[in-house]
């Protein structure tokens, strides 16, 4: 067994919709990524507290905090504002301004995507991240 750790980014999927949440954090973990799950901001913050995440793919709507307030929650503390966020939105849910200028927002993705789609941008902000560490 080879003594040589290669680095794994975690990340956390926030979604009320269970078979999203499913889809997506399987693909990732098939990717090599360490994935944790929370239903809704709320969760999210407390699974955030017990540990930070490298980037996180969130829904927007979703019951008792939503995905922008997830974000605005995050940017609150400085242990968390600088964390990447990917926003899932339903078809044809216009984000407003104020959420895509977001300063931890790196990406809107529209539901229905394709999972190779959500890959490819949590690869890129990952590789960003890891250069700039």
């Amino acid at each position: 067994m080879s003594t040589h750790m290669t680095y794994q980014p975690s990340i956390l999927v926030v979604d009320d919709e269970s078979h999203i949440q499913h889809v997506v954090s399987l693909k990732l973990r098939n990717a090599g990524y360490l994935v944790e799950t929370a239903a809704d901001g709320e969760e999210a913050l407390h699974a955030i507290a017990a540990r930070i995440p490298d980037l996180i793919v969130t829904d927007l709507q979703m019951p008792y905090l939503d995905g922008i307030g997830l974000c605005r929650a995050l940017l609150d503390s400085p242990d968390t504002n600088e964390v990447p966020v990917i926003v899932l939105t339903a078809r044809g849910y216009a984000l407003g301004e104020e959420a895509v200028e977001l300063p931890n927002v790196s990406a809107v993705l529209s539901k229905p995507f394709s999972p190779r789609a959500i890959l490819d941008v949590v690869s890129d902000i990952c590789q960003i991240r890891e250069k700039a560490a």
